[in-house]
This record gives C-alpha cells, structure tokens and sequence, in this order.
C-alpha cells in the first residue's frame, strides 16, 4: 500500500477520502472492529469497511464489473485488492444477526450523545423491497391493484423531528409488523436510554393498529402510540353520533375530541380515541379517528407530531440508494451485515452534509455519490506521515477548504486522533488546485 501512494494514484473515485475525517469523529473504526470480534491487524474489519464505502457509492451488481479497482478504492480501506464476493460473503456469513443488531445500538448510541436524536419522535414503518431470490416465499403487493411479487421485509425506526435512522429490523415476508415492531421498540429503546421523564411518541400507520401490538407497547416499553384506525362505514355512523359538546373547536373547520376507548380484547389501558371532525356545518362535518395510548395535547399530537410521519418517506426516497432498494439475498444474517454497513455510511454522509450545508444537503445519496464521492478528479500520494489528497478544480472549493485543508490541526482541536487506524497510522490532509 505505501508503494502505491508513493507511486501516486490519480482517479475521479477521490472524493471519498473526504468521507474519512467523518468516520473518525464517529469511531467507525471499532465499531467495525466490535462487530467482526477482531483487532486492527486483521483483514476482517476492512473488508467490512470496503462494505461501508461500496453503499455509500450505491454500487449495484458483480464487485469484478464495478471497476472499483486502480482508483485508490482498496488503498482506502487498508487493502492491497479489492475483495471479491466470496470474501464478502464468508465475512458476512460468519456474522450472527444478534452481532448486527449491537452494531446498530453501539451506532445509535454514538449519535445519540451527538445529538442527532432529540427523541421525543419516534416514526415506524414498514420498508418492502423486491427479492429476486428464487426461494419459494410469500407474495406481498407493494401497492393496492398491484401484482403481488416477493418482498424482503424491512422496519425502520426513524426519529421524527431529525428524520436520521435509530434502527432497523428484518425478516422474511410472512413475518407480520405485529411480531416485528416489539424488536424494533426494544433496540430504539436501548439507544435512547436513559429516557426522558415524558414518554416518547411513536407514531405508526394503521398496519400497527393490532390489539396485541398495542398492548405490548403500552405495558412492556417507555413509549406511547399513535395511530390511525380503521375509517369503516360503521366507524364513521359511530363517531358521527358523538355529541357535538364533547368537540372543542380550534379553527375554522377543524374541531377535536378525545373519547375513553378499549379495543376489543385488549387486556390494557386507559386507551383513547382521539376524533378529527372537518366541516364548519353538520351537513359537511367528516371524521378520522386515531387510537392513542395517552391522551396528551391532542391538537399538537394530530397536526403537529403526526404529520411528520411524512419523513419516513422522504428518508426512504433520498437514501434508499445507499442498500436499502432491492434484496439480493435472504440469508438473513447476510442482508442484517449488508444493510448495516449502509447505516454506518448514511451516518457518515449525514455527517459530511450537515458540516458543508447547502447545496450538499439538498442531494440524495445518488446524487452526492455522482458529483463527489465519483465525481471529483484528484491524486493520493504519502508525504513522510501523511496521505495528501489533492483535487483539481473541485466545484464548491469554498466550502471545501475551511473544512479540510490542514485537517490534523484541525481534528486535534476537537479532540480527535488524526492517526487513521486502518491505514496504519496514516494523517490525512487535502490541497485544491
């Protein structure tokens, strides 16, 4: 590897060294260490690496047509050679889902203390992507009036007022969102902790409205629920009868009521059933119901928290790209490593674009990877202690430079080793020309 830098690689993949300072102030390092139980000296924990920075370009197919090669990727992972997909395979292999599953807390819990996570939000949702695995398996539609095909089965947890992702669980597609969702609380739960004094809120979709799911996350977790209920004709009768003195209007058209509730068999409570009425007239008045399991503020938790359930989507429709599209697999151990390693990358680009702003954090991680993780032109080369990257005619210099010229002063001013473990005790440091 020195020889390389010191023959000088020249290649348009070098923006993703500006991708290592972030993994340093996270400490991807002995996360990555933690998850593969082996030391710095091993091939294990860059091989994993190599599997953080191939989501963060959103790489797609065989590793031997990417091209990846003779372009400075391997040199900054630590290796001589690009590991090819038997290697990836037996280290993802030889990795439980429990191990993939600590990882996923160890992470959330470095951003909590980053304050990434207010967490007093919390959005859950279910994320289906096709499988073309060839197992036979149940058949989901993604879209009502769809053709049912195989899904691999993937639930977030998202944070609501930062929309940066706490966790995730997986399973095969019979697996229901009321035997995923009590892993899902249980790991978010573990990163958040300790919690504050007033429960957080998880506000869900009405595929989560199940009496058992209720009840378990009302008496077994610190969270309370929200979520819509069902919107049936006799549902629309029974709210229509409520007296119109239990609504308290808020503006024009839009009134509330907060009503005891207890579903059917449900063996918890106190429950409520917070009713919207829309309409200025009785003749126009329509209703929608939305089963809570506390009876706080109910116009905050309708138009204010609720609501933001919409960054679910947004996070999945900019992000995706990074693993979280299709399933090419359902060894589940094996999907568990690979979609956590793209955790590990969308904490790094968060980073990166949170520390840049615009017009960094206006593109998706399609876009980011195009115009500078492989979009910046540029040569790697050591000097005495130190890999200089340089680039040429970089767009955004100015916001570049203040951030990554003379970065070992400026790591040690917040208190981070800018000795990179991987590279052998290597400093980092870019020029722009």
């Amino acid at each position: 590897m020195r020889q390389r830098l010191a023959d000088k690689i020249s290649d348009n993949m070098a923006g993703l060294w500006l991708l290592v300072p972030e993994h340093l102030r996270l400490g991807t390092w002995d996360l990555l260490r933690a998850w593969t139980r082996e030391t710095s000296q091993r091939v294990e924990p860059r091989l994993a690496l190599q599997l953080v920075h191939e989501a963060a370009l959103c790489t797609n197919g065989l590793r031997a047509g990417r091209c990846l090669t003779h372009s400075g990727f391997e040199t900054l992972n630590g290796l001589p050679f690009l590991a090819e997909d038997t290697a990836v395979h037996e280290l993802l292999d030889g990795r439980t889902v429990a191990a993939a599953q600590e990882l996923q807390v160890a992470l959330g819990k470095l951003r909590h203390a980053s304050g990434h996570y207010p967490g007093k939000l919390l959005l859950i949702d279910p994320h289906r992507a096709p499988s073309y695995s060839h197992r036979q398996m149940r058949k989901r539609q993604k879209e009502r009036g769809s053709k049912p095909m195989k899904m691999a089965q993937t639930f977030f947890c998202l944070d609501g007022d930062s929309a940066q992702p706490l966790c995730f669980t997986t399973a095969n597609p019979a697996h229901t969102v009321s035997q995923a969702t009590p892993e899902l609380l249980r790991m978010a739960a573990e990163i958040l902790a300790p919690l504050p004094a007033e429960k957080p809120l998880v506000a869900a979709d009405t595929e989560h409205y199940a009496v058992e799911l209720v009840d378990h996350i009302h008496l077994q977790t610190p969270f309370d629920l929200i979520t819509p209920m069902p919107n049936r004709q006799s549902d629309q009768k029974r709210r229509q009868q409520i007296p119109p003195d239990q609504f308290t209007r808020h503006w024009a058209g839009y009134a509330t009521a907060v009503l005891p509730f207890t579903p059917h068999q449900s063996c918890g409570g106190p429950y409520y059933e917070l009713v919207q009425r829309h309409g200025e007239r009785p003749g126009e008045w329509y209703f929608n119901g939305f089963f809570s399991t506390t009876d706080r503020d109910p116009v905050n938790a309708l138009t204010g928290d609720y609501p933001d359930r919409w960054h679910i989507e947004e996070f999945f429709n900019f992000e995706q790209s990074l693993g979280w599209r299709r399933a090419g697999t359902m060894n589940l151990n094996v999907r568990y490593g690979q979609m956590t390693m793209a955790l590990l990358a969308q904490t790094v680009i968060h980073q990166f674009r949170k520390r840049l702003g615009d017009p960094f954090t206006t593109w998706d991680a399609r876009h980011l990877a195009s115009e500078v993780l492989r979009g910046l032109n540029g040569d790697i080369r050591v000097v005495d202690d130190t890999i200089v990257v340089t680039y040429y005619h970089a767009p955004n210099q100015e916001l570049l430079r203040p951030q990554y010229e003379d970065l070992p002063a400026k790591l040690k001013a917040e208190g981070v080793d800018p000795a990179i473990p991987w590279l052998y005790g290597f400093q980092l440091d870019f020029r722009f020309k």
